[in-house]
């Protein structure tokens, strides 16, 4: 199925931001070129060329901006620590504006003019479908996706890290029917890839568990009115709402489902990829109560997750850009971690069959939310799956994890 176009222009001022932070950070380049950030100190062989293809302007920026620094917090760990069996990552990023079709050609100059190793990022799976030929195909380069997505994405040589429908719905969903309590289901939709296959699965895990659809309907993704979407919530008794609008048509679904009271009706919301960066998009009040469930959330009390978030605080203080699950940022550290694991099974051989090989069967003992491991011969990893509820607390929202369940299969490829 075809996107829809977000009708975005990425604007000057917008970049002038998101340069702003860049070049503080200690990226050199421009808007014509990229951006590269070099590490402190050389090897006679040279860097290990790591790509970053993520949204540094547009509705998904944010998003984008959380992984870019998680990149850079990621590899300047890696670096300090004496880089991958002693030569440094070197980064070079490009924004992919939200626009595929301004990707593409972004995409296409930092593989033919830095001829990268591997190639991180993409958030949306237009933005993936977009991306991955020049990359894998044309450009013969490992690439690895980091986002939360539908699913069904069996490309050689192509790596997934976030969760999938399987790791998301087979846990929150039976939560949702058997111990919060709802059974009538909406799914109001962006009208692209992600929601239409997602519903697909999640529509087979309701009705399996004794629940019921009572509409599915899809919308441009800047769509500004839902009073119809609003009435037939209502008319149809709906008592959850599963939904997967994204910005920018999410702000004025948000506001128009709060306004009509169906939470304080005891309707419940979900969002599989709100995350504590979506605190950025809506008021506090839209979304207390909402569930979400994904691979990590801040409130995961371990020792490795909760020293990342310290390090990761120091390294960008007062970031309105976070270290969390649904922006990517936690498939992007592990999509590193994983390339890292699997250089130095290759004994440095950097050739993409090589790689790939040993990425594979790659595990990773420790992460954001926990350890993971790949799938051997899928693509895609096990990972840890947490389900939370939003709360507030004097004014500010959080998450409260209500539900783990270990090492869930992504049941893909």
């Amino acid at each position: 199925m075809k996107e829809a176009k977000t009708g975005f222009t990425p604007s000057r001022r917008g970049f002038l931001s998101g340069a702003g932070a860049l070049a503080t950070a200690g990226w050199v380049g421009g808007a014509a070129a990229g951006w590269v950030l070099r590490p402190a100190w050389a090897h006679a062989a040279g860097p290990i060329k790591m790509g970053i293809a993520t949204d540094i302007t547009g509705p998904i920026a944010p998003s984008g901006n959380a992984d870019w620094q998680v990149a850079q917090f990621t590899i300047e760990q890696i670096n300090k620590d004496g880089g991958i069996l002693g030569r440094p990552i070197q980064l070079f990023l490009e924004d992919t504006a939200s626009d595929p079709n301004v990707a593409v050609g972004n995409v296409r100059r930092m593989i033919q003019e830095h001829r990268p190793d591997v190639v991180l990022g993409g958030i949306t799976s237009a933005m993936r479908q977009a991306i991955k030929d020049p990359i894998v195909t044309r450009g013969r380069t490992l690439y690895i996706y980091p986002q939360l997505y539908e699913g069904k994405e069996c490309t050689k040589d192509l790596f997934c890290t976030g969760p999938t429908p399987a790791q998301q719905c087979d846990k929150l969903i039976p939560y949702l029917i058997k111990t919060v309590g709802k059974k009538r289901f909406a799914l109001p939709s962006a009208n692209y890839v992600w929601p239409q296959v997602l519903n697909k699965y999640a529509r087979k895990v309701i009705e399996a568990n004794g629940g019921e659809v009572v509409f599915e309907e899809y919308y441009p993704l800047d769509q500004p009115e839902y009073s119809a979407t609003i009435s037939k919530i209502k008319d149809g008794k709906v008592d959850c709402v599963f939904n997967t609008v994204i910005p920018p048509g999410l702000q004025p679904f948000m506001k128009q489902l709060y306004e009509s009271g169906f939470q304080k009706n005891g309707g419940v919301l979900t969002c599989v990829y709100f995350d504590e960066n979506t605190l950025n998009y809506l008021p506090a009040n839209e979304m207390e109560g909402l569930y979400s469930c994904l691979d990590y959330f801040q409130a995961v009390d371990d020792p490795f997750s909760k020293k990342l978030q310290e390090d990761y605080a120091k390294r960008f203080p007062n970031t309105k850009y976070l270290f969390t699950a649904g922006a990517a940022a936690t498939g992007m550290y592990r999509g590193i971690k994983f390339y890292e694991a699997a250089v130095k099974e290759t004994k440095g051989d950097l050739h993409r069959d090589a790689v790939a090989a040993a990425m594979d069967h790659a595990v990773i003992e420790h992460g954001p939310g926990g350890g993971a491991a790949m799938v051997p011969g899928h693509m895609h990893c096990k990972m840890n799956m947490y389900t939370a509820i939003c709360r507030i607390n004097a004014g500010k929202p959080y998450y409260e994890i209500v539900d783990k369940a270990d090492m869930v299969d992504p049941r893909e490829c």
